[in-house]
């Protein structure tokens, strides 16, 4: 049960890091946008909201690989 666990944590951080990169490609898309203050306010957002992705898969994909790791069974 630790094994699945451990790999769905691990397609979890998958998952997350590739909604980050989707992210970063809509922000370059915006790039393009009238620079209103809008505008900023959006790329903003989505800095903060690629951050917070990427450290929840970083801890996602340490807590994974230490479960596929454990030899106790």
């Amino acid at each position: 049960m630790k094994k699945l666990l451990a790999l769905l944590q691990i397609l979890g951080a998958l998952a997350l890091t590739g909604l980050a990169a989707i992210t970063v490609g809509g922000m370059v898309m915006m790039v393009s946008m009238n620079d209103t203050i809008s505008v900023v306010h959006l790329l903003i957002g989505q800095i903060v909201l690629i951050a917070c992705l990427l450290a929840i898969a970083r801890y996602l994909i340490r807590r994974g690989l230490a479960g596929l790791r454990d030899r106790k069974e």
